[in-house]
């Protein structure tokens, strides 16, 4: 693999993701922001932030797998919610876990959080971008 993940001594364990992430591959792939939207464009889980944590997320998986890379090859996570609060973490926590579990992966690369006043459609909830690098 090209791609270790580590959490260093010294800093916060994070069971969601690790805190590092070295690769060492070649090809670098950019994911665009992912956001709660079906194959035909609809809206999944309105006013529901696991089930939009989750659809994006698997959202992420379907852009890697037409690359031919898996969560297994993504370096960095960039995740923008919508008036953000603490309280939504266990909300995120549940839809990555129902993603995963649907993927078959351990989505644990290195991860941001960002807070953000709103998203490019009303409804929106959150956004996932990722990076992967691939041999």
């Amino acid at each position: 693999m090209p791609i270790t993940l580590v959490n260093p001594e010294g800093l916060p364990k994070v069971d969601l993701y690790r805190q590092v992430s070295v690769a060492t591959g070649s090809r670098l792939v950019f994911i665009a922001g992912q956001v709660s939207l079906d194959a035909d464009g609809r809206h999944v889980g309105d006013g529901d932030f696991a089930a939009q944590a989750e659809q994006c997320y698997l959202n992420v998986g379907t852009a890697l797998a037409e690359v031919g890379a898996t969560f297994a090859d993504v370096v960095k996570l960039t995740v923008y919610v919508v008036d953000w609060t603490p309280e939504k973490m266990p909300l995120f926590a549940e839809g990555v876990a129902r993603a995963a579990a649907k993927l078959g992966v351990t989505p644990i690369a290195p991860l941001t959080g960002i807070g953000v006043a709103a998203l490019a459609e009303p409804g929106l909830l959150l956004e996932v971008e990722a990076t992967a690098v691939l041999d």
